[in-house]
């Protein structure tokens, strides 16, 4: 098996304690999130939404790593502090987010957990191009105080993130036309595209610089 950030506890950790790195990979992933005491959160049903899997399997995930998780900032909310939430999505969403003035008891996630929650998905490829993603700024950050090349420190580009989700569509509509109208075999891949990153050389290399 290889190894990657879905199964790598203390890969996942050293990333996240990198509180620099965690600032522009914020900047970089642009999902809306709601200011709440001081930081801010996002629900469920956003990290369901942004990873294009369905709240059940966020369920999952929490109900497998909670420990994990709730060590990095995912909480469940009761009482005075939820009723702060709720007006504190009211004030980002209006009235699409009704389905949560009923609730008595509701999950949030910080960004740190948002992030963990990224690195422990295996079956969204969001989830995926995500990791590709932290783990070139976290390796940027390093680089940067090391005074080495840098290729996203500085780049202030908010829509980051989604422009690589879009990027990815582009290119799996691209390589499904190469599968149905390219009659080269597997050479064809070679031939017309750029070899898709590798997570586990860039982890790699991330453990070889850090240490």
């Amino acid at each position: 098996m290889s190894k990657d950030l879905t199964n790598s506890a203390i890969d996942r950790q050293n990333v996240l304690n990198n509180p620099y790195a965690l600032q522009e990979i914020e900047k970089a992933a642009g999902i809306k999130a709601i200011p709440f005491e001081g930081k801010t959160v996002v629900l469920k049903e956003q990290i369901a939404a942004f990873f294009e899997v369905t709240p059940r399997t966020i369920d999952n995930y929490i109900e497998k790593n909670g420990d994990e998780l709730r060590k990095n900032g995912y909480e469940v909310l009761r009482g005075k502090r939820l009723k702060d939430l709720k007006l504190a999505v009211t004030d980002v969403f209006g009235n699409e987010t009704d389905f949560i003035t009923k609730t008595t008891v509701l999950g949030i996630f910080d960004f740190k957990a948002f992030l963990n929650l990224a690195m422990l998905m295996s079956e969204s490829e969001r989830a995926a191009l995500l990791r590709q993603a932290i783990l070139d700024i976290v390796i940027d950050t390093i680089n940067a105080k090391t005074g080495g090349k840098t290729k996203y420190i500085n780049q202030r580009d908010e829509q980051f993130i989604h422009s690589a989700f879009a990027e990815e569509n582009y290119r799996r509509k691209f390589t499904d036309a190469l599968r149905d109208c390219v009659d080269m075999g597997n050479f064809k891949y070679a031939l017309y595209t750029e070899d898709f990153d590798n997570e586990e050389l860039k982890l790699k290399y991330l453990q070889a610089i850090v240490v």
